[in-house]
């Protein structure tokens, strides 16, 4: 085989090669496979619509997961009598929303249950959105000791996505949100 026709063999290989990867790829995404991501939350399968559950604000007004504003909610869920360990944990998950600086106000927090107690709770329901639900439909996710807090993450078309159980670390909430953000920017 003379020189002109290796070089063209070779040319065919090559192209045949990366062909070969986007078939594959494009083969892969058709049948609905998807890379697979980390989250630390517990994903909720199905993920549960949360559109119609009735969910009335300490103000009265009620309050809608799927909103105008395109923004996750986060959801904490207190186990009875949330007081300094829940509050302290409460406490963190606002620290861990303002770390995520510009894209902050993405991430909505909501305290579903009865309003924690303390000296601690002076500004609390400034930074939390305190609302209460007859809906069952969180109700395997919260916490069941005393002074604990779990967590949901709602997506902004308003489905369960993620939970945390109680004593979850904070740093890998952060992460889980982080991502979130930025995917939907």
């Amino acid at each position: 085989m003379d020189l002109r026709n290796r070089r063209r063999l070779q040319a065919v290989v090559i192209v045949a090669i990366f062909a070969a990867s986007m078939i594959i790829a494009a083969a892969m995404m058709a049948s609905g496979w998807s890379p697979p991501t980390r989250s630390y939350g517990k994903h909720i399968r199905p993920e549960r619509d949360l559109t119609q559950m009735p969910v009335q604000r300490a103000d009265g007004k009620p309050f809608a997961f799927r909103g105008q504003e395109a923004a996750w909610t986060l959801v904490a869920l207190p186990g009875p009598d949330c007081a300094e360990r829940c509050l302290r944990e409460l406490d963190l998950v606002h620290r861990v929303q303002i770390t995520l600086d510009k894209q902050a106000d993405m991430v909505r927090l909501v305290y579903l249950g009865t309003p924690p107690h303390g000296a601690a709770v002076d500004g609390f329901d400034k930074v939390w959105t305190l609302a209460t639900t007859s809906s069952p439909a969180l109700e395997d996710f919260r916490a069941k000791g005393p002074d604990s807090v779990s967590a949901v993450l709602v997506t902004p078309s308003g489905k369960a996505m993620l939970s945390y159980p109680a004593g979850f670390d904070p740093t890998r909430l952060r992460l889980d949100l982080k991502k979130a953000v930025q995917v939907a920017l």
